[in-house]
């Protein structure tokens, strides 16, 4: 919707999930962009719902790294993409620093995986391979985690993390993380949440876990 709004572009997104489809048209048509802004139903492996060359761009942010092979997708956005075009990507990536053979790097890993609903994750070269493999031509593929930041915080900063009560990031510490989980089990049990809550925050929790420790050791992106 907000990319609909500032290019004035006509937006198909693509999701395989029936309610975020229903829930994302509810949601353009009331932001005044019937038309211009479509959810639709499809699998991104095979987008057997569009037509080769039909797309004037192609853009996918933090998207691609659910496939459980990148080519496959890859292939499917070439084929859509109309000669000539740009496709943007915004990847999940293991950096070269990760280290299969350091036990705390493949916990990192396990936890974002585990916890954010990811595939085997691809390392930054794999993904830059299954790019051109598939006929892309590569103009520009970066780690925008090591790009100035002129003193701003690192971007897995709010996901460490501390101590202190009175921030935010209290919450990721282990004191915060079991006080949220004891809070929605007791909403639970009132039925003021569904149920599931409690192991659904679990899960999230790990994944935010390894996504702080992944940026701050530098093994991900």
């Amino acid at each position: 919707r907000n990319i609909a709004k500032f290019t004035n572009a006509t937006i198909t997104g693509v999701t395989l999930n029936e309610y975020q489809v229903i829930r994302g048209n509810e949601l353009n048509d009331a932001a005044g962009l019937k038309g211009r802004a479509t959810s639709v139903q499809s699998d991104f492996m095979k987008l057997s719902a569009f037509a080769d060359n039909s797309f004037d761009g192609v853009y996918a942010i933090e998207a691609t790294c659910h496939a459980p092979q990148r080519e496959g997708v890859y292939s499917q956005i070439y084929r859509v993409l109309k000669p000539g075009q740009v496709f943007a990507c915004y990847e999940w990536c293991l950096t070269p620093k990760y280290d299969a053979n350091n036990e705390l790097h493949r916990t990192i890993k396990k936890k974002i995986e585990e916890g954010d609903g990811l595939p085997d994750m691809a390392t930054q070269q794999e993904c830059v391979d299954a790019l051109t493999s598939v006929g892309f031509e590569l103009i520009e593929a970066r780690d925008m985690a090591l790009d100035n930041t002129y003193g701003a915080d690192p971007w897995w900063l709010p996901l460490y993390p501390s101590n202190n009560p009175f921030t935010f990031r209290f919450q990721l510490s282990p004191l915060g993380m079991a006080f949220t989980r004891s809070v929605l089990y007791f909403c639970e049990l009132i039925r003021l949440v569904p149920g599931g809550t409690t192991k659904v925050q679990t899960m999230l929790q790990q994944g935010g876990w390894g996504c702080a420790q992944g940026g701050y050791t530098g093994t991900f992106t």
